[in-house]
C-alpha cells in the first residue's frame, strides 16, 4: 500500500482504543477507514484488525504487500457466513491475496465421493473469496507457485507450514495469522506492527546441535521431517537454531522440517546455519543473545520417528502424502521411484498437490507414468480438510509428519511413517516396508 507511505500518525487525542492502557496510533487513514469512508467492508476488517492489536499491545498498524489466506477452507458455518457477509458488503482485496488450499477438489468433484451438501458449502466459500478477488491458488505451499514474496518483505500469512516457510527460508515477515484476520489484513493492507514483523523478536532463542547424526540418514527425506516433530515438541513456540545440517540441504526438505515444527509445536520461525537468510553465522541468528544450547542425538530422532507412527504396521489401506502439498521436484521423485511398477490391488495411493503442478507433469509426461502405476493425485485440498478418504480406509502410510501428527484426531485414521522410498515399496507390496538400518543407534541390537 503505498498510498500511506507519506501519512503521520495522528495526534494522541485523536488515538482510538477501547483499552485505555494500550491506545494505538492510527494514521489518518486508518480513521478513516474505521469511520466506514471507504466502505463497510473494510470498516469491519480495520474494527477487528484495531482490536486484535490493542489485545496484543502493539503501538500501530503496518502495511503488508501480500497476504495468503487459509480461512476459505470450509470448516463451520461460522467461517461461510463470515466470508459471504464481506462478499456481500462488497469486499475487496487491496493487496494480491492467495487461496490456501479448499475443502473441495474444485476440478474434479465427483471423483472422490463428496456429499452433494459437501460440495455445495464448499463452492460457496470458495466463490465468496473468488468474489473478492483472491487468486484461486489453492495451496497450502504458495512459496511453491508465481507469488513468492521477497527478502524483508512484510506480509501476512495464515497456515502453519506456510508461514514458518515464509519467515525461516525466504526472510519475509509474518506472524501466524489465522481465520479470518487474514481477509481482514487483505481488505486493509493493515496489520498490527508486533512479533516477528520486528527485527529485534527475529532472533533465535535456543541452539539445537545435530550430533553423530549419519551422513546417510542426512540424505534421507525422513529425516527432515522427523526432526521438525521433534523440534516443535522441543522448541514450542520458541525461534529454533539448528547447527549441523547439511549445506545442500533442499527447499523441499526445509519445507517438510518446517511443517512437522509446526505441527508439534507453534514453531513460526527458524534459523538453520549456513543455510537460511538470516543465519549466516550462529552470530548472525542470536544477534549476540544468550541462549541454550540442545544436543539432539540418533536416540532423540528415533524417539520422534517413534511417535509419528499410531499404527502396528500390520495393516496398510493407503498411502497418502502431499502436506504440505507435493511439488513438482518430489512428484518427479515418485515417478522415478515407481516407475515400471504398478500400485497393489489392496492399496490406495493418492498424493494431494496444486493445479499448477499437475499442469507441469502432464506437460513432461510424467502425469501417465504416476496414473499408469495407480497413482491418483487430488488436487486444491488434502485429506484433513474434506472427507475425501473412503471410509473403509483405516491404516494409512506418509512421509508426511503433518499428516501423522494430525490425522488420527481430525480423521480417526492410524499412521505408519516412512520415506517416500517406503511409501512406493509398501504401496507395490501392499504391506508397510520400512528401512530401518539408516535409524539404526550403534551398539543396539
Amino acid at each position: 500500500m503505498n498510498e500511506t507511505n507519506d501519512e503521520r500518525p495522528t495526534t494522541n487525542d485523536q488515538r482510538r482504543t477501547t483499552n485505555d492502557e494500550r491506545p494505538m496510533t492510527l494514521t489518518e487513514r486508518d480513521e478513516k477507514v474505521l469511520n466506514g469512508d471507504f466502505g463497510t467492508a473494510p470498516k469491519m476488517a480495520m474494527n477487528i484488525l484495531v482490536q486484535l492489536g490493542e489485545v496484543l499491545g502493539a503501538d500501530e498498524l503496518l502495511d503488508i504487500e501480500q497476504v495468503h489466506v487459509d480461512g476459505c477452507i470450509y470448516e463451520s458455518e461460522a467461517h461461510l457466513d463470515f466470508a459471504e457477509k464481506l462478499a456481500s458488503l462488497e469486499a475487496r482485496v487491496i493487496v494480491p491475496t492467495t487461496l490456501n488450499a479448499t475443502s473441495l477438489d474444485m476440478r474434479h468433484p465427483d471423483a472422490w465421493g463428496y456429499s452433494a451438501q459437501w460440495k455445495s458449502q464448499a463452492r460457496r466459500i470458495a466463490n465468496a473469496y473468488l468474489a473478492m478477488g483472491c487468486t484461486p491458488t489453492w495451496t497450502c505451499a504458495p512459496y511453491q507457485t508465481e507469488f513468492v514474496p521477497k527478502f524483508g518483505q512484510q506480509i501476512a500469512w495464515a497456515e502453519s507450514n506456510a508461514i514458518v516457510f515464509a519467515n525461516s527460508v525466504i526472510g519475509a515477515r509474518t506472524n501466524r495469522y489465522g481465520d479470518f484476520t487474514d481477509i481482514c489484513a487483505a481488505i486493509t493492507g493493515r496489520v498490527p506492527k508486533y512479533g516477528l514483523h520486528l527485527a529485534e523478536n527475529r532472533r533465535g532463542q535456543i541452539l539445537f546441535e545435530l550430533k553423530n547424526i549419519p551422513d546417510a540418514l542426512l540424505d534421507d527425506d525422513a529425516f527432515f521431517p522427523v526432526l521438525g516433530h521433534y523440534l516443535g515438541k522441543r522448541a514450542g513456540d520458541k525461534i529454533p537454531v539448528l547447527l549441523g545440517l547439511p549445506h545442500n540441504t533442499t527447499q523441499d526438505a526445509l519445507k517438510a522440517l518446517g511443517a512437522g515444527a509446526a505441527s508439534s509445536g507453534g514453531v513460526a520461525m527458524f534459523h538453520a546455519v549456513g543455510i537460511t537468510p538470516e543465519a549466516k553465522t550462529l552470530q548472525d541468528a542470536f544477534g549476540g543473545s544468550t541462549y541454550e544450547r540442545v544436543e539432539i542425538t540418533l536416540s532423540d530422532l528415533n524417539a520422534a520417528r517413534a511417535e509419528l507412527s499410531s499404527a502396528d504396521g500390520s495393516q496398510l489401506d493407503a498411502v497418502v502424502l502431499g502436506s504440505p502439498h507435493f511439488s513438482l521436484q518430489e512428484s518427479l521423485r515418485l515417478a522415478e521411484l515407481i516407475h515400471g511398477q504398478k500400485v497393489h490391488s489392496s492399496v490406495e495411493f493418492i498424493v494431494t498437490t496444486n493445479r499448477i503442478v499437475r499442469e507441469a507433469l502432464r506437460a513432461r509426461g510424467v502425469l501417465q507414468t504416476l496414473t499408469g502405476a495407480g497413482v491418483r493425485l487430488c488436487e486444491d485440498t488434502c485429506i484433513l480438510l474434506s472427507p475425501m478418504l473412503r471410509s473403509e480406509i483405516r491404516v494409512l502410510m506418509t512421509n508426511s509428519a503433518k499428516y501423522a501428527y494430525y490425522a488420527p484426531n481430525l480423521i480417526d485414521r492410524r499412521v505408519v511413517f516412512g520415506s517416500l522410498r517406503d511409501c512406493v515399496a509398501s504401496a507395490v507390496q501392499g504391506r508397510v516396508v520400512r528401512e530401518e538400518e539408516l535409524w539404526r543407534v550403534p551398539g543396539d541390537e
